[in-house]
């Protein structure tokens, strides 16, 4: 894989600029503001070291999206793709060890890691090598690739059906947060055919409504009660 090749899949971009995506780059600076906004939140409520482990991925997620719709290229697109996948998975045993009030199961965390590594050698690998001769073009995707987040929504279903079982008190921060991610999911997947309409595309509203969404999820770790010390 050549990790310089030029990525080019969003309206905003019309050339190979740094700054050809102003929108789609500084809208990233809603996950640095949801990463302090759980800061304030763990420093008047106090937080486990993995509530300020998940506060910093957070704002990791911003800026290898920055890097991602500056650069615009193979090596940027992996920055992009790894903070949020390893957010996810951190996230997820994360909040099962808070439910459960103890450390997570090894097969728990080693099923998740499995998987989040997966994903990740999937999207590294997903170009492959370029064929010896022409093909036909491929259909394009009708999901403009949004396909590849619905283990984060399954994720959001499976606590989703735990919290609200339970009549958790934080359980509507998820609500909120799955909400929004299906409206963010949405404009991420309609960027690519609307761009003739609307020649800004609206990925930069799939940045704004993501960083709500983790600015919502951060806080329903963070505001989960520790179990008192005995």
């Amino acid at each position: 894989m050549d990790w310089f090749a030029p990525v080019d899949i969003y309206c905003e971009r019309l050339g190979p600029g740094f700054w050809a995506e102003p929108v789609n780059a500084l809208s990233n600076i809603a996950f640095v503001l949801a990463a302090l906004a759980g800061a304030y939140t763990a420093r008047r409520r106090g937080t486990d070291a993995m509530g300020w482990v998940l506060i910093v991925m957070a704002g990791a997620i911003g800026l290898g999206s920055f890097l991602f719709h500056t650069f615009a290229n193979r090596w940027s697109e992996l920055a992009d793709t790894l903070p949020i996948w390893s957010f996810v998975a951190v996230y997820i045993i994360a909040l099962i060890a808070k439910l459960r009030e103890r450390p997570p199961h090894p097969a728990a965390v080693g099923a998740v890691a499995l998987a989040a590594i997966a994903t990740l050698v999937f999207l590294a690998m997903g170009e492959g090598p370029a064929p010896a001769a022409p093909t036909a073009p491929a259909a394009p995707d009708p999901f403009n690739g949004s396909l590849q987040y619905a283990p984060a929504v399954l994720a959001m279903a499976f606590f989703g059906v735990i919290l609200f079982a339970r009549r958790h008190p934080q359980r509507w921060w998820l609500a909120g947060a799955a909400a929004t991610f299906l409206a963010s999911l949405t404009f991420r997947t309609l960027d690519r055919d609307i761009c003739t309409s609307l020649p800004l595309g609206t990925h930069f509203l799939w940045h704004l409504l993501n960083g709500v969404m983790i600015g919502l999820i951060l806080q329903l770790y963070l505001r989960i009660a520790r179990r008192p010390a005995r």
